[in-house]
């Protein structure tokens, strides 16, 4: 009777256990699709779409490198979530480890996932404006994807800022694989960083490039076209897009080159003529429309800053 019980006993712990890893198992995060665009370069491709509950704020491309010692990861998605799940798409190419989080600026989509990697040991990147534009509109940020998302993801979001900052130009080594990152003045954002890996010529280019998804303008359109010459310099051969796909460089910037000129040449003409703001936020750069998604999420906004900048010129 004592041996029956036992190996009941035994049984039922068994089971309990074999239950547990299964509940476990279950709670795993599912490994992110990513593809190997270049040797060691993997990149996810984010939704052309406004952040929303069905997909979860994962709009933006985000992506990781692997050197011969060590991983970067370039932007860790729009939400706790997709940043485990990213984790879990390096883990499942390698165990070297994480020793940078590289962040290509401030905006939600790109950093809400940094938490994620907060137990990696990983050093946290980021242009030297990037502390401060966290600080003055992260919790903005946060209450705007509480009101997108609902409780669910939000309680979960907490604001990594870097600890390494960039000032002009750095070299970060990932074994026998240097990264160059640079540092831009005002343009998209006013916490613009680029990557780019010199072992394969691949530019990771923040939202300093748009493609498909018509440019988003939260820093300065005269600054943005003042550095576009500059980034179109970058020797690369291959960009990743903040959005959109990735594409050959520097042929990638022209669309985008194109509708930030009519934009700002646009509104100029109205400043000049005396119009309103409101008719620049109906009229500049109209002839665009056809040629971008979410033209009309954000066509009017960029024109009113556009306007709001050029009128003080």
């Amino acid at each position: 009777m004592a041996r029956r019980s036992a190996l009941l006993l035994m049984a039922f712990v068994l089971g309990t256990l074999t239950a547990l890893a299964a509940a476990v198992h279950a709670q795993e995060p599912k490994p992110l699709t990513v593809n190997e665009i270049a040797p060691g370069v993997f990149v996810h491709i984010g939704a052309t779409a406004l952040m929303t509950q069905e997909n979860e704020g994962a709009i933006a491309n985000i992506g990781f490198i692997i050197g011969s010692e060590a991983v970067a990861v370039i932007d860790t998605g729009g939400s706790p979530r997709e940043g485990r799940q990213l984790l879990a798409a390096i883990r499942a190419r390698t165990d070297k480890p994480i020793r940078y989080v590289i962040n290509t600026h401030a905006h939600p989509d790109h950093v809400f996932g940094n938490v994620a990697f907060a137990g990696e040991g990983a050093s946290f990147v980021g242009h030297k404006n990037l502390p401060q534009a966290l600080a003055t509109r992260g919790q903005f940020y946060i209450d705007a994807f509480r009101r997108v998302m609902g409780d669910g993801l939000i309680d979960e979001v907490r604001l990594v800022s870097p600890t390494l900052l960039i000032d002009g130009t750095r070299q970060l080594d990932l074994g026998h694989r240097e990264l160059t990152l640079r540092a831009w003045p005002t343009a998209h954002s006013d916490s613009d960083l680029t990557v780019l890996d010199g072992q394969t010529g691949t530019l990771f280019g923040g939202d300093l490039v748009f493609l498909t998804h018509v440019p988003v303008v939260d820093g300065s359109i005269r600054g943005w076209l003042k550095v576009m010459p500059g980034l179109a310099a970058v020797s690369a051969r291959r960009v990743v897009p903040g959005h959109g796909s990735v594409s050959s460089w520097p042929g990638a910037l022209d669309d985008e080159r194109r509708y930030l000129e009519k934009l700002a040449a646009d509104v100029a003409a109205l400043v000049a003529r005396g119009e309103p703001i409101k008719v620049a936020s109906e009229t500049a750069a109209a002839s665009e429309r056809a040629r971008w998604e979410l033209f009309d999420d954000y066509n009017a906004r960029n024109a009113t800053a556009a306007f709001s900048e050029i009128e003080w010129e």
